[in-house]
């Protein structure tokens, strides 16, 4: 996908050969690869991605969520807790822990006409979520309480992404939006992730 052979053809074959050695490159060499690296976004997370051929790989990834976009969300699920007519009113809510881990199968496209060394890849997978929340609240007229939650819920998830391979080096880059459908805990419940990141080939 990302050697440029091409541009070695002034070269001898021996030199050639000896370059496509030096230079991890998927689709130039035989599979499988690995990488390792990280991904910024949310989830903010370790990343792992196995390269079974051209077309087909898996990534694991287990990092934490990024607890300020789903603010709002656990909020709302406040009174899930405590039903709004005891006499009570939420104050605020604090995340202790949110931690993701999450197994994706996708199936790449070359995409070298678009740009040298890309490639747009499509997936999906399944994703756990660990949160544990404190809530704070008023009950009655003065008295000040809180509560703590934990949350177990499972998921599939939904990908399109992008990714390039650099020519000279055993790094990948690539950007990706995701799709997280809640089927345990909150049957239905859908929102965005995605993030960018970086991994080393080998």
């Amino acid at each position: 996908f990302c050697c440029d052979v091409a541009a070695q053809s002034g070269k001898s074959a021996y030199t050639r050969a000896r370059a496509k050695t030096r230079i991890l490159c998927p689709g130039e060499s035989p599979y499988p690869y690995h990488s390792i690296g990280f991904k910024l976004g949310d989830p903010f997370a370790l990343s792992y991605k196995f390269y079974g051929n051209r077309h087909f790989a898996v990534v694991a990834d287990v990092g934490r969520a990024s607890s300020g976009l789903y603010k709002r969300y656990y909020r709302e699920q406040f009174n899930t807790y405590i039903p709004n007519d005891t006499n009570t009113t939420f104050l605020a809510s604090n995340v202790k822990a949110d931690w993701v881990g999450e197994l994706k199968f996708l199936y790449s496209f070359n995409a070298k006409a678009i740009s040298p060394g890309m490639q747009v890849y499509v997936g999906a997978g399944v994703q756990g979520k660990y949160t544990n929340l404190s809530y704070t609240y008023q009950s009655g007229i003065t008295d000040v309480a809180s509560l703590d939650v934990v949350r177990r819920t499972i998921g599939q998830t939904t990908v399109l992404g992008i990714e390039y391979f650099y020519t000279n080096l055993p790094v990948s880059a690539f950007m990706e939006m995701e799709l997280f459908t809640d089927l345990s805990l909150d049957p239905g419940a859908m929102w965005f992730q995605g993030g960018v990141g970086m991994r080393y080939i080998f």
